[in-house]
């Protein structure tokens, strides 16, 4: 990619949409947010990018490149927006979405719920065909009964196939024959089959995520070509790059064809953006804390590299219980959602409690301060109401706040507790800030990190505002807010390589003799299948960078972890690297690994990578004049005190600013508590000190037992929660 080039990141949110334009020449980045369109996003995403670019006095025809993050395959999944779905599936295996793994993620729970499963019972057909576990036919494939199966689903109305048969990951061919049988007769039909998608052993997560993969199909290509087809009807000429969960880009027809890789799409950009920032800010190991208006998330990064997992959880019965989603196997970048967003709706539970969240007023109505018609009291309302936003300057001016709205919202909630509008701002404010802590902080315990140890890295529209408490109660000292910090995710997509990785299942075990040249023929065709797809983006030779990887266990371990395998031919001398990867993970994870302890790979993951792009940025454009704006009241706890308000576009490296002060940029405010100081990097980060006199008692400690670390955890969140039973005004001290 040209470094003259202009480049657009693009992320489509619950709540809004956001927009940065990359000017490879000047280094400099243009920002744009606007309200997302939930009944079409295409409309607003369009509509922003003339914005964006006629700012810069530019056309979409002087962009050579978009790179564009959505909450289109999330969405369609969670609100069950997609194709009326068929299944096809091996004789005896109907219920296996329904069965799932048998485990319950809540013992005590006696009305566990789970997850309707994406097509209903009587859309799933048996097909009389077997393969066993290493992939000889046990039973052949009637071509007939697909044929007839096909009609059925068809005069159903079905509009998209998920063909999953038993053990299709060893041997593909009665999948595949299946897709040539229906393409003949119905060649409109979207077909996923389950060894093109996930290749992996275990029934239950790889029936669910080829139903996922086939249910957006449809939704994903429309979409596109709707979006395609607008683009070039306003001058685009150039690419169109989607990010997928993993935190790659992949050309649309990667996207049309595997589209619930881009799942986590928004959130990975926010991912790679905490690497690029962290890196900048000469801070190789640091905590994102992304706010955005409808969730907050937060990942680890060390050594500036983030850790990829291998499946995700969409559409949770229980928004923060592990086990309670849809299992989906597909790379995604390790994170956490540790929280509510700006738009996140406060209520009072059934036992008193403040609760802030899940609910979202969304895009529309939004918060009750937009004045479209939202009356519920929102995080976004209880901020404007504390004095930290000022209501004029909301989108750099483009979109005014109403406060009275705000109060009347916030002071009816504050009714039913008998609490001040004021009180009841504060305890939504507080509440949000450490539910997002606690959550965040038993996310690194449970991998065995400490916290302090790093620096925080807060983006996202609401982020900044709420990072400093995040970061005081987790015992962090330094935050960073990188420059465009309200649309953070949409840089970090513009240094994503072009990716994407293959997975298949081989079980193997590691010893003298294993089969090396089996080895070597599989991850060759997964190379050979990525290569493939990075080719119709324009990638090919040797641009291509080839990770390989195999998830591996101590022989009857029940879980894997990712160990990397060494390059080029694996042979009988690569034995005793590849136990050594192994022992590495391994003892990273679990502390020891008995030497003579077997071991065996259960999958096998080739990973190709583009270059990737090279990001500079010296400002962001604002058009500053004085430093100082002005002061206003803001609430600190226990009182308003006077806070200076200063114009980030406006401030040089070496500045310093001491709290209490607010900090304004046209996408986000970033609130510096009394105590803290705030200084500008060269790279023109806002470097926030938390003060020590104002941290908090450290809740674990170095070297502490992990059960009793998690006990002091929840303990210490049980009464931050209970902090909102109170019916005293003196609760917003509690903690």
């Amino acid at each position: 990619m040209s470094e003259t080039s202009y480049r657009v990141g693009l992320d489509i949110g619950g709540t809004f949409t956001d927009f940065v334009l990359y000017d490879g020449a000047q280094r400099r980045i243009s920002l744009y947010k606007c309200l997302t369109t939930p009944h079409d996003p295409s409309v607003a995403a369009l509509e922003g990018l003339g914005a964006l670019t006629a700012e810069a006095g530019i056309t979409l025809g002087d962009v050579r490149e978009i790179v564009h993050g959505t909450t289109l395959v999330t969405n369609a999944i969670i609100e069950r927006r997609g194709a009326r779905l068929g299944l096809l599936t091996t004789q005896g295996f109907r219920d296996s979405l329904e069965m799932g793994t048998e485990q319950r993620y809540d013992i005590y729970d006696l009305f566990l719920t789970f997850p309707a499963p994406l097509v209903p019972r009587h859309h799933r057909l048996e097909i009389a065909e077997r393969m066993d576990r290493d992939g000889r036919v046990v039973t052949p494939l009637d071509p007939a009964q697909v044929r007839q199966a096909a009609r059925q689903l068809i005069a159903e109305g079905i509009e998209a196939v998920a063909v999953c048969f038993l053990h299709s990951y060893a041997n593909a061919t009665h999948e595949q024959a299946v897709r040539a049988l229906i393409e003949q007769e119905f060649p409109d039909l979207f077909v996923s089959l389950s060894s093109d998608v996930v290749a992996e052993l275990r029934e239950y997560p790889r029936a669910v995520t080829t139903c996922a993969n086939a249910y957006v199909q449809p939704l994903m290509d429309r979409y596109l070509e709707n979006f395609e087809r607008e683009l070039a009807a306003r001058g685009f000429r150039g690419a169109l790059r989607l990010m997928h969960s993993a935190g790659g880009l992949v050309a649309p027809a990667a996207a049309r064809k595997f589209p619930i890789r881009l799942l986590e799409s928004g959130p990975a950009g926010g991912g790679l953006a905490t690497a690029l920032f962290g890196k900048l800010a000469t801070q190789e190991s640091v905590i994102s804390f992304d706010m955005g208006g409808t969730t907050a998330k937060a990942c680890l990064v060390e050594n500036g590299q983030i850790e990829v997992a291998s499946q995700m959880e969409a559409a949770r019965e229980h928004r923060f219980k592990r086990g309670s989603g849809l299992p989906i196997k597909a790379p995604v970048i390790d994170m956490i959602e540790i929280g509510a967003g700006g738009g996140s709706i406060a209520a009072i539970d059934e036992v008193g409690l403040l609760r802030v969240g899940p609910r979202s007023a969304g895009a529309d109505p939004g918060p009750a301060c937009y004045g479209r018609g939202g009356a519920e009291a929102t995080v976004t309302d209880a901020n404007l109401v504390l004095g930290y936003y000022d209501p004029s300057f909301f989108l750099g001016g483009r979109m005014s706040l109403d406060r009275k709205a705000a109060m009347t919202a916030v002071g009816k909630l504050g009714d039913e507790i008998g609490l001040s509008a004021i009180e009841a701002a504060h305890g939504i404010h507080k509440v949000v800030t450490e539910s997002m802590a606690a959550a965040a902080r038993i996310h690194l315990v449970e991998k065995g990190k400490d916290p302090r140890a790093y620096a925080m890295v807060g983006f996202g529209g609401a982020g900044p505002a709420h990072a400093a408490g995040v970061a005081r109660t987790l015992g962090i000292r330094e935050v960073i807010i990188p420059p465009a910090s309200g649309a953070a995710s949409c840089l970090g997509f513009l240094v994503a390589p072009l990716s994407f990785e293959h997975v298949r299942s081989y079980p193997l075990r590691i010893a003298p003799g294993y089969d090396a040249a089996a080895l070597n023929t599989l991850l060759s065709a997964l190379e050979t299948e990525g290569r493939a797809l990075l080719d119709e983006a324009g990638i090919t030779g040797a641009q291509v960078t080839v990770e390989r990887s195999a998830d591996m266990r101590l022989v009857g371990q029940m879980h894997e972890i990712n160990v990397p395998l060494p390059a080029g031919l694996i042979d009988e001398a690569s034995l005793d690297m590849i136990r050594a990867a192994f022992a590495e993970v391994y003892t990273k994870r679990y502390t020891s690994l008995y030497g003579e302890a077997a071991i065996e790979a259960i999958s096998f993951r080739v990973r190709v990578l583009g270059p990737a792009p090279v990001l500079s940025l010296t400002q962001a454009n604002g058009g500053a004049r004085e430093k100082r704006k002005g002061a206003r009241q803001a609430w600190f706890g226990d009182g308003f005190v006077e806070a200076a308000v200063y114009d980030r576009y406006a401030l040089v490296p070496g500045d310093t600013v001491a709290g209490p002060a607010i900090v304004e940029e046209r996408e986000a405010t970033t609130v510096v508590p009394p105590g803290d100081t705030l200084r500008v990097d060269d790279n023109l980060n806002l470097r926030l000190t938390i003060g020590v006199a104002a941290a908090p008692r450290a809740l674990v400690a170095p070297g502490m037992p992990l059960t009793q670390a998690m006990a002091r955890i929840e303990s210490d969140r049980s009464r931050s929660r209970s902090c909102g039973a109170a019916s005293s005004p003196s609760w917003t001290r509690c903690g």
